[in-house]
């Protein structure tokens, strides 16, 4: 059987659901922790990286033909969830936006900074969490999310003044006990 090729095809493709399971085990984790980041609800994350695992399968081939499938991943998931926040935005628009709770005096400092970086636009929180958390480059961020590298200078630069001025001095959210 080997000698028509068959045998060969058949052998790589049980190899393949393998080799993506041993990424999978290996990403999940990487892949949970960018997702918390950029949604930040636990049970989104998972329903994202789940998803982002799963076109990964379904995609494979091509998947695990890329230079940095790590990179590859992490532009399947961030490309994911932008896609779902424009499909939530007419459902968003169409009902009132919950009431977001200013945070408690004696909040730790990452509560207060996923609670200011959920009142950021999902674009611009991409950028700024792949930049300044995934400590990507600019030129990378603008290749994954297609745009130019002046909007992500831009975008990351009005978000970051957001922040500063959401979060105030940082020195009162230190937990100083």
């Amino acid at each position: 059987m080997p000698e028509n090729g068959r045998g060969s095809e058949a052998s790589q493709g049980s190899q393949a659901p393998e080799s993506f399971e041993a990424f999978a085990q290996a990403s999940q984790r990487r892949l949970y922790r960018t997702a918390y980041l950029l949604c930040g609800d636990p049970d989104t994350a998972r329903d994202l990286t789940q998803t982002t695992l799963a076109k990964l399968f379904q995609h494979w081939r091509r998947a695990s033909a890329a230079d940095h499938i790590e990179a590859y991943a992490r532009t399947v998931l961030t490309r994911t969830y932008l896609a779902e926040r424009r499909r939530r935005l007419r459902d968003l628009l169409a009902h009132s936006r919950p009431d977001t709770r200013s945070a408690p005096d004696h909040t730790d400092l990452r509560v207060t900074l996923m609670s200011a970086l959920a009142g950021l636009p999902p674009r611009a929180r991409a950028m700024v969490v792949l930049r300044y958390w995934e400590d990507q480059s600019v030129e990378s961020v603008a290749e994954l999310l297609k745009c130019s590298e002046s909007t992500v200078k831009s975008q990351c630069s009005r978000s970051l003044a957001k922040l500063r001025a959401q979060l105030g001095e940082a020195h009162v959210y230190a937990t100083g006990s």
